[in-house]
């Protein structure tokens, strides 16, 4: 058995004792299913040979955490937690771009009603089923009745399992990888009956970028959308801008092509991030407040500031943002002291930080505030 083997077993080790019976079989089924790869930061960029300088792959916190925790003498971990009792079920997707394996999660208190749908877009190196765990999103859509789709990036399509938002090609409407996540969302919608006017995209890393190009190349499909430590739509090209906006921040936003209208949307990211610059959560507020405003570029739309601490962890800056006529239009969390991971997610997860604010819970609240808008007749 290989190390990223060990490490999965102990993570399915840790889902088992809490009960995730089904995440912790799913993920011991793809980590036997798949060759080895060496584990990356998610939201890195898998290099060709000879393309640019290799980096060292480093282990995640959470990942060094999971060892300590695991080690012989090493406490128990945190109590068992049941697993919630909706289905979660694996299915897939198929178009002319090829094909995105997914996982969906319908809570057991699905009758009643369409419920809302959110599309969930993991970092690199996660899959559906780790990324799911680590969010603890499933347990919060049985709380509070909504459907959650996993969109799947295989190896064959990025060799990390990066969604690919860097490259032109799938930058646009109904072509590459936006085309199959549009289609997952279609495809759920339908079968589920899920409400039009309730559909979101969220995501961490190299998914939370993606789901920046999902809310620009499909306005008309999400209410409102949710970026933790992610980037700006279109604010790289290729491998090598990708890299310097990872690093530096996004390009001037003169060089930003602004989305053709506003999509509501709630940023996460911690100001020690150096996996992604944390430069850019302003470039993803002033994309959206430049495609609110008037003449196409950022102005001085209202904005209220607050904060707060969470007790025994992160403390954090909140600012809200408005329309030009008043409504609510974005929300920038800034962790103070956060790294690269996902806010508030579970202790140990893949990529998370249980001292912060928890992300899960504020897009979904950010969401509940944005059904979908008709357009004017």
């Amino acid at each position: 058995m290989n190390a990223r083997q060990m490490t999965a077993m102990a993570e399915a080790t840790r889902l088992t004792r809490q009960g995730r019976l089904a995440e912790a079989t799913a993920l011991i089924q793809q980590t036997l299913a798949s060759p080895a790869a060496t584990l990356r930061p998610p939201g890195a960029l898998q290099v060709r040979p000879g393309a640019l300088p290799r980096r060292r792959a480093v282990p995640s916190r959470g990942l060094l955490d999971l060892h300590r925790l695991l080690r012989p003498g090493s406490p128990v971990a945190e109590s068992p937690v049941a697993e919630p009792p909706g289905r979660f079920n694996a299915f897939s997707y198929t178009n002319v771009a090829g094909t995105r394996a997914y996982r969906l999660y319908v809570p057991a208190s699905s009758a009643g009603g369409p419920l809302p749908l959110v599309v969930m877009l993991h970092g690199g190196t996660q899959d559906a089923a780790t990324f799911a765990a680590a969010t603890a999103m499933n347990d919060l859509a049985e709380r509070e009745r909504f459907l959650v789709a996993y969109p799947e990036q295989p190896r064959s399509a990025n060799p990390g399992r990066y969604w690919n938002w860097f490259d032109p090609s799938h930058q646009c409407r109904d072509v590459g990888e936006p085309s199959l996540i549009a289609g997952i969302t279609a495809q759920v919608t339908g079968r589920y009956q899920a409400d039009p006017a309730r559909v979101y995209v969220a995501g961490f890393s190299a998914g939370g970028a993606m789901a920046a190009v999902m809310a620009a190349a499909y306005p008309d499909l999400y209410a409102a959308a949710g970026v933790h430590s992610g980037l700006a739509y279109a604010a790289a090209a290729d491998l090598p801008s990708a890299l310097q906006a990872m690093r530096q921040g996004p390009p001037p936003p003169a060089r930003l092509p602004a989305p053709t209208r506003p999509v509501p949307l709630i940023v996460f990211h911690g100001d020690h991030d150096v996996t992604v610059a944390p430069a850019n959560a302003v470039g993803l507020i002033g994309h959206v407040l430049a495609a609110a405003s008037p003449d196409r570029h950022p102005g001085t739309q209202p904005a209220t500031v607050d904060g707060g601490q969470v007790p025994g962890g992160h403390a954090y800056t909140r600012t809200c943002y408005q329309d030009p006529e008043g409504a609510a239009l974005a929300e920038c969390w800034i962790i103070h002291q956060g790294g690269h991971a996902w806010s508030g997610g579970v202790p140990h997860g893949s990529y998370t930080d249980a001292r912060g604010p928890d992300a899960s819970a504020e897009f979904i609240r950010f969401f509940g505030e944005h059904p979908a808008i008709p357009p004017a007749s």
